[in-house]
């Protein structure tokens, strides 16, 4: 990977830390602070294991296969993504939402 793609990849986590964190969540950046390659891109205080792909071009099937085989068994897979000039997006497996849907409405009946 070259410069400015690593630049960019770590661009882009800065950006995911700061939206979470506009939205009052607690974030990091990932491997900064534990070092090693198979951290989360983003560590926050949610159940979740973020991978982040700031690229033009993103295979989501591999990115979220990617953070299903790194993630304990405790944090929901989950791939922030953005081409150039785009708005982030979030991809997770459905099934998993809809279980975390599913767990914040019984909690809010």
């Amino acid at each position: 990977m070259g410069r400015m793609s690593r630049d960019k990849g770590k661009v882009g986590e800065r950006e995911v830390v700061a939206l979470l964190k506009s939205y009052g969540f607690d974030a990091r950046r990932g491997q900064q602070f534990k070092g090693t390659k198979d951290s989360p891109d983003v560590i926050s205080d949610m159940p979740l294991y973020i991978e982040v792909k700031r690229r033009e071009q993103v295979n989501l099937y591999e990115a979220i296969n990617k953070a299903a085989e790194e993630a304990p068994r405790e944090e929901e897979p989950i791939v922030f993504h953005r081409k150039n000039g785009k708005q982030w997006l979030i991809t997770m497996n459905a099934e998993d939402f809809l279980a975390s849907m599913r767990d914040y409405y019984d909690r809010s009946n």
